[in-house]
């Protein structure tokens, strides 16, 4: 690459990084973004068919944030005429169980607690003792046509294009890139997951994170007939014909499994948030796990009758984790930071795409929408030092 210049470059060609650059092209912004490596690599932390869409946070903060990403989502979908989120009820238990409804009903939204019984009667599928809370307002992301819809958006995307250095002296940023080039933006949004850290160091920017790699397994249905969640059709009739008769899990407090069905497969995604040992980002290892194999396992056959124990697949994932566990959104001089997403950034890619766009641009609004909200307070990276 020879000398480039744009109003906004974003490095990381992830999520983040590209709702970050479709929002700042919606504003008109002559935006770059590079990453180095193709969309969806299996190396980053947005490869994959799916995630949950859900509201239920211990937080009530994160829960009003959730539903105004929703209202994003649909905005996307709309936009590019394309099915993101597939609603589908979830199921919440666990120790902390209070403390979601607690916050969701502080934040108006939906939710309904039932007892093991109707647990069993509406989700058969699903084997529980005491209370479980019901989240109506929840849906599986098609992760990979989200990564597709928002990278058509994104303006130029530039791939193999490994950074090497950035310096900002004040009035631009200067990228060097791995084959000597050199690009030249007003503003640099970096949003490389667990590279950032590393990224940013050289110029002076701490961004403090711990990169883990975690696990997911796939299982099929114990009984492709059994019925689907009561009151919902039956899992062979309808647009998402095939799934699994099963709804979304959350099992909430510390280590929790959580799992969800895959649209259009029979197949069932479990794992445990944040079961997976610290890594080197650049030294990336996707063999499988046999501890965290056997750990999701032995919770699906307990927690989860409705699928066969085995898992039929895996695949490892990167997490890029904050200290506290929330996001990293800030601006320090010319540079924009978007992460720490600590596994459960997905859900806010528009929103989070959103705040970063309106820090590159100084708060400039999109034409015919009114100016973006800036990040709250809490994620600024002046937190964690």
């Amino acid at each position: 690459m020879t000398q480039r210049q744009c109003d906004v470059l974003v490095i990381g060609a992830g999520l983040t990084g590209l709702a970050a650059a479709r929002s700042l092209a919606r504003r008109g912004y002559d935006v770059l973004t590079v990453d180095q490596a193709p969309v969806g690599h299996t190396d980053g932390g947005s490869h994959g068919t799916c995630r949950i869409f859900r509201l239920g946070y211990e937080d009530s903060g994160y829960v009003r944030l959730a539903r105004h990403a929703r209202e994003l989502w649909s905005e996307l979908a709309d936009e590019t005429g394309t099915r993101l989120l597939h609603p589908v009820p979830q199921l919440t238990f666990g120790p902390q169980l209070t403390q979601v409804r607690d916050a969701l009903v502080q934040a108006g939204a939906a939710c309904e607690s039932i007892d093991g019984p109707e647990v069993a009667r509406r989700f058969p599928g699903v084997s529980i003792t005491g209370e479980a809370l019901v989240e109506p307002d929840s849906a599986v992301i098609a992760a990979d046509r989200a990564l597709a819809a928002l990278a058509a958006l994104a303006g130029e995307v530039l791939t193999g294009v490994p950074v090497t250095g950035i310096a900002d002296d004040g009035r631009r940023v200067t990228v060097s890139t791995g084959d000597g080039g050199r690009i030249d933006a007003r503003r640099v949004v970096v949003c490389a997951g667990p590279w950032t850290g590393g990224l940013l160091a050289p110029a002076g920017i701490t961004v403090p994170g711990t990169a883990t790699m975690e696990q997911v397994s796939y299982f099929l249905p114990a009984d492709p007939d059994l019925p689907g969640p009561a009151g919902t059709e039956p899992a062979s009739t309808g647009p998402d014909s095939g799934w699994p008769a099963m709804p979304i899990v959350v099992h909430y407090g510390g280590r929790f499994l959580y799992g969800l069905p895959v649209p259009g497969s029979t197949r069932y995604k479990a794992g445990l948030h944040q079961g997976g040992p610290a890594t080197d980002p650049d030294r990336l290892d996707h063999t499988e796990s046999s501890a965290l194999s056997l750990h999701t396992e032995q919770a699906v056959a307990e927690l989860l009758p409705g699928l066969r124990p085995r898992a039929v697949a895996v695949e490892r994932c990167v997490y890029d984790n904050s200290p506290d566990e929330d996001f990293i959104i800030d601006r320090i001089g010319n540079v924009v930071i978007g992460a720490g997403t600590s596994g459960h950034g997905f859900k806010f890619g528009p929103l989070l795409g959103e705040w970063l766009a309106a820090l590159a641009a100084e708060g400039a609004a999109r034409p015919g929408v009114a100016a973006a909200d800036f990040p709250p307070r809490r994620f600024a990276l002046s937190r964690l030092h």
